[in-house]
């Protein structure tokens, strides 16, 4: 192995290291409704997700609706459970899939109770 593949090697082992992976919820304190999401790296999907909707853009229409209906002062940014990455080198979005459907479970973030939708059986 050259020395430019090990370095790369050592950066996919490590990457997960700098960052916090996990699950956050964008909460609707008028409401109580809740938007769920997964990520390898929290801080920056909820940076992205915090200036999608800002720029008046989101994948969810739902969430974007009410942003703009209540304002930013009205939702919250909180991260509900981290993953902590181990020595052993591997792909987590797994793990992270099984929290979020734990997530999904426990808060139910359908309906008037959240933006997501149901999985159909």
């Amino acid at each position: 192995m050259t020395t430019k593949e090990a370095m790369k090697a050592a950066y996919k082992q490590d990457r997960h290291r700098l960052r916090t992976m996990g699950v956050f919820q964008i909460k609707n304190q008028v409401n109580g409704k809740v938007f769920l999401e997964v990520s390898t790296n929290l801080d920056g999907t909820m940076s992205r997700d915090r200036s999608w909707l800002a720029r008046g853009f989101h994948m969810n229409a739902e969430l974007l609706k009410e942003w703009k209906a209540f304002g930013p002062e009205a939702f919250t940014f909180d991260v509900l459970e981290t993953l902590k990455p181990t020595d052993d080198p591997r792909n987590y979005k797994e793990e992270l899939a099984l929290l979020l459907d734990v997530w999904k479970e426990t808060l139910q973030p359908y309906g008037e109770r959240g933006y997501l939708k149901p999985k159909r059986a």
